[in-house]
C-alpha cells in the first residue's frame, strides 16, 4: 500500500476585503492543484489546519510537552475564479501567517 498525505496543501494569502477594509475573520487560501471556482466547490465544508511551531514547550501530548499548536478551520465557500477558497477559522488567523502552508484535510 502507498504512503500518501491526507490532506491537500494550500497557502493563506490574506483576508478577504476590498478597497477599505478588510474582514479577518475569513481568511483566503490558495489550494495547490486547484485552477478553477468548480474544483474549488468540492472542498467546501473540510477542515483546515494551520499547524505552526510556539516558543514554549507548554501544550501536552502523547504525555509529553510540545512546541506544536493548531488553529482549525473550515471551508466556506470559494472565492474568486482561480481556485481559492474562503476559511473561517476558530480564531482569526495571525497576519504574520500571511504567505505560510496550511493543511486541507480530506476526511
Amino acid at each position: 500500500m502507498a504512503e500518501g498525505r491526507l490532506y491537500v496543501r494550500g497557502i493563506f494569502t490574506g483576508y478577504r476585503g476590498g478597497l477599505k477594509q478588510q474582514h479577518e475573520n475569513q481568511a483566503i487560501v490558495k489550494l495547490e492543484g486547484v485552477a478553477d471556482k468548480n474544483e474549488a466547490q468540492w472542498y467546501s465544508g473540510k477542515r483546515v489546519a494551520y499547524v505552526y511551531k510556539a516558543e514554549k514547550n507548554t501544550k501536552i501530548v502523547n504525555e509529553e510537552k510540545s512546541r506544536s499548536r493548531v488553529i482549525w478551520g473550515k471551508i466556506m465557500r470559494p472565492h474568486g475564479n482561480a481556485g481559492s477558497v474562503r476559511v473561517k477559522f476558530r480564531s482569526n488567523m495571525p497576519s504574520m501567517a500571511r504567505g505560510k502552508k496550511v493543511r486541507v484535510m480530506l476526511y
